[in-house]
């Protein structure tokens, strides 16, 4: 069986995912992939370069996420570029991992993925397992550790399912408020 934990930026996540792996329970991260498919030499990142121009490299040739972040999350346009760039990438690269995964004998594992309602990963678990908090937590959380400004938090927000959604598409929910992550 494969659990599919989900929630907004800073709700957690990683921290849940971390004390699940800590009981021996397998997990893959979707950010983890969504990187790996923008490394020097993969095909999306030639693409984002051949859209965005060589300013949206870093000296190294890696992707500079920061300056790819200020251009999409303000254009929903950008923004649905990128995902349609991305997303089937990632999706297939998960699809291999979970299926690693799925051939340990285990009762079941883990797909964490900040937006696998939105990105149609839903489509590849078993159950959702929603890590919840209220949004200004959520901002809380987050300014305290990326150290971006609010306006870029709230942005990220926007791209993500709802509060709501995210809840309503739950078979299981962490309230997570209590968490300091």
């Amino acid at each position: 069986m494969v659990v599919g934990l989900t929630g907004g930026i800073g709700s957690g996540k990683s921290a849940v995912a971390d004390a699940f792996g800590a009981l021996g329970i397998g997990w893959i991260d979707a950010d983890h992939v969504a990187r790996e498919v923008v490394m020097p030499g993969e095909p999306a990142l030639a693409a984002i370069v051949e859209r965005y121009g060589d300013a949206i490299l870093q000296p190294d040739g890696t992707l500079d996420r920061r300056a790819l972040r200020a251009r999409i999350f303000d254009d929903e346009a950008e923004r649905h570029w990128l995902e349609g760039e991305t997303h089937p990438r990632i999706r297939q690269r998960l699809r291999a991992h979970l299926a690693r995964l799925r051939a340990a004998d285990a009762p079941y594992c883990l797909l964490v993925s900040p937006l696998l309602i939105e990105s149609s990963q839903h489509e590849l678990v078993d159950r959702i397992l929603v890590v919840d908090v209220p949004r200004e937590v959520q901002i809380e959380r987050t300014l305290a550790r990326d150290g971006v400004d609010r306006r870029q938090v709230e942005s990220i927000l926007s791209a993500q399912s709802s509060r709501e959604r995210r809840l309503a598409a739950a078979d299981d929910v962490i309230d997570n408020v209590f968490y300091a992550s």
